[in-house]
């Protein structure tokens, strides 16, 4: 009888944190653009324009299970370029994406780059 009681609250705790225990899927960056449904592109800030900064910003984006943005952090790029890419990615809208058949969260690694 304990352990059945056990199991049931096991069940019953993975049941409740069942999306913060589920793993997400690492998606290419192919694929995340082409899954996007919404993208704002990110703007050349003023400043950076003018000291002729240029360059690649990459940011690892991670998205719910809705699609939605919920996290964004720049992995590489000059630090007046990577805060509107930021700002803009966090705009973004992509298809939900799926592991074994339901919805999942995701990660992908996105690029942008400046030219001067």
């Amino acid at each position: 009888m304990l352990r059945s009681v056990r199991y049931a609250v096991i069940l019953v705790v993975l049941l409740a944190f069942g999306g913060v225990l589920s793993a997400q899927v690492h998606v290419s960056t192919e694929d995340a653009l082409k899954a996007a449904v919404k993208k704002t592109p990110p703007d050349y800030p003023p400043i950076a324009r003018q000291m002729k900064v240029f360059g690649r910003v990459e940011v690892e984006v991670d998205i719910d299970a809705d699609g939605n943005v919920s996290e964004v952090k720049a992995t590489s790029g000059n630090s007046l370029l990577t805060g509107g890419v930021i700002s803009a990615v966090k705009k973004w809208k992509f298809t939900p994406f799926t592991q074994n058949g339901a919805p999942s969260k995701a990660v992908a690694i996105l690029a942008f780059d400046f030219k001067g």
